[in-house]
């Protein structure tokens, strides 16, 4: 089992300045899942509990020179502190910047090791970064978990390709600040978020107590998939009312999950996306968001890139 990469300018930039300090934000522990063509980073996949977040990479849009054998189909993967990562990158590159001259300047190598810890008598597995100047290298060790068994391993790509099941109908959403202010208003109200889209564009968050009921609306949102155009009747009635007239027609759907799941899933924005994509999963299973990256000054998607993450529902929702 071997794999060792060396990390290109713009990996560092991608994942030391983005999406590490998203994913840490998602959870401790994730699992980095390396193939032949890809990187991905998978939060909560093989236990049902929290938001199950996929951060997936090209190889070309991380590394060079990527290398990877082993008897799984040349597949690893492992359990890493996203923190210890970041904190072991961050401390390369800065080597990096202010060591590294001429040809061997930012060259940073990524790879798989095993090490006997001090005061061990058993070899344990490690990430290690290591960057090599003219007359030395400094090397950091990030420490891992014993990579994943071929069962394992298979355990992890079902529960991935179940995760890549889309919802019928998708509403983007063009500004997340709005989202991200909305909740930070209401998150002390309860513990509970409804959460409505319709076929027609339309994307409705609710959070209720006894005395008080607090919303917030979204109209005529671009839409991907399953769409409908709102019937005019509608047009003058209340957020709720139209919300529920669209489930009882089948144009819509209601899923309930929770504020700090809802909250914990806006820290994406740290990811730098361009756009978010919400929508509600069949029989309500779950609320997916989907966000999206451009190639850098084109309006393009970067397909190197994809970023989405799973809300669990609370209720069975409507459908």
């Amino acid at each position: 089992m071997k794999f060792k990469a060396f990390l290109t300018e713009n990996g560092v930039c991608l994942l030391e300045k983005r999406f590490l300090p998203a994913l840490d934000k998602m959870g401790k522990i994730c699992h980095l899942y390396l193939t032949k063509d890809h990187a991905i980073f998978l939060h909560n996949l093989l236990n049902g509990d929290g938001i199950q977040s996929i951060a997936q990479f090209r190889k070309e849009a991380l590394f060079d020179d990527y290398r990877i054998s082993s008897q799984n189909e040349d597949r690893i993967a492992f359990s890493i502190d996203v923190s210890l990562f970041h904190r072991a990158l961050r401390s390369s590159v800065s080597i990096c910047t202010e060591f590294g001259t001429g040809p061997t300047a930012n060259r940073l190598q990524i790879k798989l090791v095993k090490k006997l810890p001090v005061n061990s008598t058993q070899p344990m597995p490690f990430l290690t970064f290591e960057t090599k100047g003219f007359k030395s290298a400094v090397i950091q060790d990030v420490p891992i978990s014993k990579p994943l068994s071929r069962a394992q391993l298979l355990e992890l790509q079902t529960a991935l390709d179940m995760a890549q099941d889309l919802p019928q109908t998708l509403v983007q959403v063009p500004d997340m600040n709005q989202l991200q202010s909305f909740v930070d208003r209401m998150k002390h109200l309860g513990e509970l978020l409804n959460v409505s889209i319709t076929k027609y564009g339309d994307l409705h968050v609710q959070i209720s107590r006894t005395l008080i009921t607090l919303g917030a609306e979204f109209r005529k949102l671009f839409v991907i998939g399953a769409q409908a155009e709102a019937p005019a009747e509608d047009r003058n009635l209340s957020a709720q009312t139209r919300s529920s007239r669209a489930i009882e027609r089948g144009d819509g759907q209601s899923v309930q999950v929770s504020v700090k799941h809802f909250a914990k899933s806006l820290c994406y924005h740290l990811a730098k996306p361009d756009c978010a994509f919400y929508g509600i999963a069949p029989q309500g299973a779950c609320l997916t968001v989907i966000f999206q990256f451009f190639i850098p000054g084109s309006r393009q998607m970067d397909k190197s890139i994809s970023l989405h993450c799973r809300l669990p529902v609370l209720d069975p929702g409507t459908t």
